[in-house]
């Protein structure tokens, strides 16, 4: 969740100090826009995934650290709950042979991962939501120990002032009616529920706001088409719960506010952009510091010097503004550079799948960026929004808006549309015919069987069920087959129901 701080007290004065220092940031940020100078090398990707770790019974395994100290790799971190880590992979180009490169990379240290975990008595676990959770995991004694999450958990809950409530209704089961969940909440570790894989596409300050709005545009589609997170507490809810749960869970306004229209920490947005600065604007604009820690730099001291600015409490802020497509600032080797972070898909079911969808939003994104007229000229922000909780909720069963097409099923919208557009994308980025053939083929496959992780759970749970299983021994039971046929690597539209 974003780099850590070193404590958990703030003062008033912290705060006004700090308001003030992101400010600062900000308009550094501006004058360097106008005058230059960030990274101008071909476009690079990067992955994030998120992990979980389970004991021989399903169950979570609250062993993070020690899980760590064994791997010891500075890839891997903790995440929120002592049940998550995450993997970064190093960034590389978008070209040629780097997908497949990614792909052996990612098998290769989750393998060892794996069995490090083994020796602590734990498993690994690519999925966008562990099934097995109960609600004594959200404990707020389950919190990493981190400074960062510990002073996250209290300033969101200072900030609503009263426990929050997790509210949603589920996508029905075959033959059944919805579930709906209600339950309430002290802690942000249902969060810890939401584990994910975060694409990260760095580009031209020029190009930015064209990506970040091919992005927006492609969210629902993602969603739709990769769902991972379908049950959350024995309950069958959203084909991607992670998208209601993470809003939900990480709220730091009481109803009265949600009612006045404030927006809230996890935003898909309101409007197109322009420019990168729109966004860091709006976050500086709306949303108080959360984490008002402070840095010794003076940005413009930075500036006139000749180096580029850290822009740290610019960029804290921005990591506690939880954005479906957040823009990231950084500086490597004392260049700065601008990247589009992705943070829409779950993680799993495996490595392929992970790289098909990474392969499909990439080349679907740079096609879209090459139209003559921009698509989100022609569709409104709030389409795209509603696409996103369609997508999220219904899976392959939900009905997208696109323009030219008009409501569509997420299969026939990819199928006739956007595969062939991520195939030109691709291959104008300069990624190999195998590279292409072999992700895109992947997700082709997938929409004609119409299965995802999402709708391979539910039908395993639902056959498990009827065999007199209850709920929670039938999702014990899911999970242990899916962690088997993740292992194996095959993609999940080949997964049998009833192996």
């Amino acid at each position: 969740m974003g780099q850590d701080v070193s404590t958990n007290a703030f003062s008033r004065e912290d705060r006004q100090r700090y308001r003030h220092k992101v400010q600062r940031c900000l308009d550094a940020l501006e004058r360097m826009l106008a005058e230059g100078g960030f990274a101008d090398s071909p476009p690079r990707m990067g992955v994030e995934i998120e992990l979980n770790l389970v004991d021989d019974a399903l169950q979570p395994a609250m062993l993070n650290r020690t899980v760590l100290e064994k791997i010891d790799d500075p890839c891997y971190t903790v995440e929120l709950g002592q049940h998550n880590l995450e993997l970064n992979a190093r960034h590389r180009p978008l070209h040629g042979e780097q997908s497949a490169e990614l792909e052996a990379e990612l098998r290769l240290s989750l393998a060892g991962a794996a069995a490090k975990a083994q020796d602590a008595g734990a498993s690994l676990v690519m999925i966008g939501t562990l099934p097995t959770l109960r609600r004594e995991h959200f404990d707020a004694k389950w919190l990493s120990h981190s400074p960062r999450f510990r002073a996250l958990n209290d300033e969101i809950f200072a900030a609503r002032g009263e426990e929050l409530m997790l509210r949603m209704e589920g996508s029905p089961m075959p033959g059944q009616r919805p579930e709906r969940l209600r339950v309430m909440q002290d802690t942000i570790l249902a969060e810890s529920a939401c584990t994910s894989t975060q694409l990260h596409l760095q580009v031209a300050p020029e190009s930015f706001a064209a990506n970040w709005n091919a992005a927006q545009c492609l969210a629902g589609v993602q969603v739709a088409i990769a769902a991972n997170s379908p049950f959350l507490l024995s309950k069958a809810l959203w084909h991607e719960t992670r998208i209601p749960l993470f809003l939900q869970s990480t709220d730091t306004r009481p109803d009265e506010l949600k009612n006045q229209g404030v927006r809230p920490r996890v935003w898909f947005g309101e409007r197109w952009i322009t420019s990168i600065f729109d966004l860091f604007e709006e976050n500086v604009r709306y949303f108080p510091g959360l984490l008002p820690e402070m840095d010794d730099e003076d940005p413009f001291e930075a500036l006139d010097s000749g180096r580029a600015p850290k822009l740290a409490e610019l960029r804290l802020h921005n990591g506690t503004i939880w954005r479906w497509n957040r823009p990231v600032y950084d500086v490597t080797d004392d260049v700065p550079h601008l990247r589009v972070e992705n943070r829409v898909l779950p993680s799993g079911p495996t490595v392929v799948d992970l790289i098909a969808n990474a392969a499909f939003f990439y080349g679907a994104q740079r096609a879209l960026i090459g139209d003559d007229r921009p698509l989100w000229t022609q569709m409104s922000f709030q389409a795209a929004e509603e696409n996103l909780h369609a997508g999220a909720r219904h899976g392959f069963d939900a009905q997208l808006y696109w323009p030219g097409i008009g409501w569509v099923p997420p299969d026939e919208l990819v199928l006739r549309k956007l595969l062939p557009m991520a195939h030109q994308g691709l291959k104008d980025c300069g990624v190999s015919d195998a590279c292409r053939e072999r992700y895109l083929g992947v997700i082709e496959r997938r929409c004609l069987a119409r299965r995802t992780g999402s709708s391979w759970q539910r039908e395993t749970v639902a056959l498990l069920e009827t065999r007199g299983l209850t709920r929670d021994a039938a999702l014990v039971g899911m999970l242990r087959r899916y962690v088997r046929l993740s292992a194996a690597g095959e993609p999940v539209h080949t997964w049998p129901v009833d192996p």
